[in-house]
């Protein structure tokens, strides 16, 4: 599978076998309040900071089924979000998963991201661009 941009997720998610559901946490982008000069340079580059989850919804692929439809909804929300992470579930049965069953991976994304373990997540910033943590 090689994603590297949301079009790509789109077109996976839709090849799967089983329906997907998505799962979307949006972020902003900041730093600690006692970060020294050498973090806030990083930040500058943005290299460096932390991420802190704003809100977090499950959609079905054509719900969002552009990046432009993602923003659109996000802005109408008032999030004022620098990266979203994606993940997916997998239905069963030719079903997509209910919305309720996306409440506990959503929980458990949303405790990932806080505490930095962003590696199986996919993101992208505002431009839709796929980011890269390391």
């Amino acid at each position: 599978m090689s994603i590297s941009s949301y079009a790509d997720l789109l077109r996976e998610a839709g090849a799967q076998e089983q329906p997907q559901r998505l799962l979307f946490t949006f972020a902003q982008a900041g730093l600690p309040n006692d970060a020294g000069a050498a973090e806030q340079m990083r930040s500058t580059e943005k290299r460096g900071g932390t991420l802190t989850p704003l809100m977090c919804v499950d959609k079905l692929p054509l719900e969002w089924s552009s990046f432009d439809a993602l923003l659109e909804e996000s802005q109408r929300a008032g999030a004022q979000w620098d990266v979203v992470f994606v993940s997916s579930m997998s239905g069963s049965q030719g079903q997509a998963p209910a919305s309720d069953d996306a409440e506990a991976p959503l929980k458990k994304m949303v405790e990932a991201i806080a505490t930095g373990r962003l590696g199986t997540f996919l993101a992208f910033n505002r431009d839709g661009e796929l980011l890269q943590f390391h």
